[in-house]
């Protein structure tokens, strides 16, 4: 496996030499991709914050980003971490609209960014309106896709493929791959009702003609004796179609959420957060044999070693 880092200063392509450790991380929501390495100062290298910078596996790209952040330090050794577009949906924005796609909205906030975009996959659903303030284009995004999971039941993955915004189902993006004790060195399996387990849900509409909260509940009383009162609260902008998402959010969250994090398996280039691949593991308190989604994945590529460190959900694997 052949590794090379190209980065671009004005019209000069510069191929520095790089030491081993080269990572390469996604994650399926609010983050940008990240690239971090090490290069070693040579006369004629020379590089700045914002120059564009790619990684080849092959000869082929896997990473398409901007330098974001250099360190050096007296042995002319210079840390680099670079992010691809997604960092731009760090900044914040208001949108106040209505009767439009989370689809089109990626491809007009992407249009106001100057973001390059690539497969924008149909979402389908019509939100009814969207009243954000001062919020980051990744939540008021994220926010847009999460609330047409609740209507349609389908989930959606942004990321960005080798500089262009893209927009897939997850039901597209199954691999071939297989994550077992023979493929993978170590493993973390954590199960908690500290984090992300609702048994009650508790949606709030402000209804300024009458000056009171209108509530809509779901809950599960047998949870609810076994773990306490563990409440979503939402104040929502619209009564329509909240009980459904009531019973919705309490299908998805009343759960006691399970995580699993799988360390040192093969590696893959096709692997990234949102991608599905099949797991069979002995966890003690359970046995998992099914396809699982990738959360999050670090690439790591070292003295022509390819691994990956995985967190992954799916099933009672909530994230």
């Amino acid at each position: 496996m052949h590794i090379e880092i190209v980065i671009q200063n004005g019209g000069a392509i510069q191929i520095p030499v790089t030491e081993d450790n080269i990572k390469l991380t996604w994650e399926r929501k609010g983050t940008p991709g990240k690239l971090t390495f090490t290069v070693l100062k040579s006369d004629g290298l020379d590089f700045q914050e914002g120059n564009p910078v790619k990684l080849l596996v092959d000869g082929k790209p896997l990473f398409s980003g901007f330098v974001f952040q250099k360190k050096r330090d007296k042995n002319r050794k210079i840390d680099v971490v670079a992010y691809d577009q997604l960092r731009y949906l760090k900044n914040k924005d208001t949108v106040i609209d209505e009767g439009v796609k989370a689809s089109a909205l990626l491809k007009r906030l992407a249009k106001t960014f100057r973001l390059e975009t690539g497969e924008i996959a149909d979402t389908g659903y019509v939100l009814e309106t969207i009243v954000e303030e001062n919020q980051t284009l990744f939540d008021i995004i994220q926010k847009t896709l999460d609330e047409t999971m609740m209507h349609t039941k389908q989930l959606f993955v942004l990321y960005d493929a080798v500089g262009k915004l893209t927009l897939q189902n997850i039901n597209t993006m199954k691999l071939d791959f297989l994550i077992d004790a023979q493929s993978a060195e170590n493993f973390r399996y954590e199960t908690s009702i500290d984090s992300q387990t609702y048994n009650k849900i508790n949606l709030a509409y402000p209804n300024k003609k009458t000056g009171t909260l209108e509530r809509f509940v779901a809950q599960d009383g047998e949870n609810i004796n076994r773990w306490g009162v563990l409440q979503y609260f939402e104040q929502i902008q619209t009564t329509t179609g909240a009980p459904q998402k009531a019973d919705t959010l309490l299908q998805l969250y009343d759960n006691k959420t399970r995580k699993l994090s799988v360390q040192k398996a093969f590696g893959d280039v096709r692997v990234r957060a949102g991608t599905t691949i099949a797991v069979s593991l002995h966890l003690g308190d359970m046995v998992v044999n099914q396809y699982m989604m990738v959360e999050k994945v670090t690439h790591i590529f070292s003295a022509e070693q390819h691994t990956m460190d995985l967190d992954l959900i799916g099933g009672t694997f909530i994230g």
